[in-house]
């Protein structure tokens, strides 16, 4: 195979196929339905052999506004990788995001890439999975009206750095939402869709780790022997929890972003679960 046989082009729902035909030879749980939200929710760039019109690469960036992007879905097939394509894959990503900060999940293999391309560590995200043991629905999470889509936005928005609306509007449409407080205001929230082998759990928004431990306990209580991950960036806090409700530590992904953007002030909220990493 050659380079000068490969062209990039738009992502679009004609490379979703072969885009899963990827995720499967790389043993990424993903089916048709999470490629097709992902790509609802991104811009993507795929890779394509001219001569065979098999897709050999694929990325999409995910824009949350103006200020920030994810970057998820990068993989190169098996026979075209050496060549540089998993890096003309990111250039051309980071061109679409314009000046927004990005932010990914890197593997160890992929981490000096994206070190050349001027991304920076900035922590871990442990995943968790396995099927829920029996879990009681703790007694102040409860089920989140329409009407409160907005205040979950802004909580998520002020945790997570940037205004993820699109992204909660989609996830309340094919999942649930659950919130923790009264009527007189929410001090948490957390969503449940369906994902690979069964769920994933996130984003979680919560003060602190016993409230996060709360909306997770509820999107797990009556889902016994089914299958759920979360992914953590508070897995000394949540870690050995989750692993008690039947979710065992399987991986570790490195967050990175680029530019590092320093936020004055603390976050009043943590964010114990990204629904972004989710994508890939």
């Amino acid at each position: 195979m050659t380079t000068s046989a490969i062209s990039l082009t738009t992502f679009r729902a004609e490379h979703l196929a072969g885009a899963a035909r990827l995720s499967r030879q790389a043993n990424w749980p993903h089916r048709r339905e999470d490629w097709e939200m992902a790509l609802y929710l991104s811009a993507g760039i795929v890779a394509v052999d001219a001569m065979a019109s098999t897709v050999l690469g694929t990325i999409l960036m995910t824009p949350y506004k103006q200020d920030v992007a994810t970057i998820n879905m990068v993989i190169v097939d098996e026979a075209a990788r050496g060549h540089g394509l998993g890096r003309k894959l990111m250039e051309a990503a980071i061109a679409l995001a314009g000046s927004r900060a990005l932010r990914l999940i890197a593997t160890p293999e992929g981490l000096p890439l994206y070190e050349k391309l001027g991304f920076c560590q900035t922590g871990s995200i442990v995943q968790h999975q396995g099927q829920v043991r029996h879990v009681e629905p703790p007694p102040n999470v409860r089920p989140a009206e329409p009407q409160e889509i907005s205040a979950i936005v802004d909580l998520d928005r002020r945790a997570f750095g940037a205004d993820r609306e699109e992204l909660l509007r989609v996830v309340a449409k094919v999942g649930r939402l659950a919130v923790l407080g009264d009527n007189s205001g929410i001090a948490g929230f957390a969503a449940l869709r369906c994902f690979g082998r069964g769920e994933v759990i996130g984003p979680v928004v919560a003060a602190s780790a016993e409230d996060g431990k709360a909306l997770l306990a509820y999107l797990m209580a009556g889902r016994q022997g089914h299958f759920v991950r979360v992914d953590t960036a508070e897995p000394a806090q949540l870690g050995p929890w989750l692993a008690d409700q039947g979710l065992a530590r399987v991986d570790e992904g490195i967050a990175m972003q680029r530019p590092v953007v320093r936020r004055s002030g603390a976050a009043p909220f943590t964010t114990f679960a990204l629904a972004s990493q989710a994508f890939g």
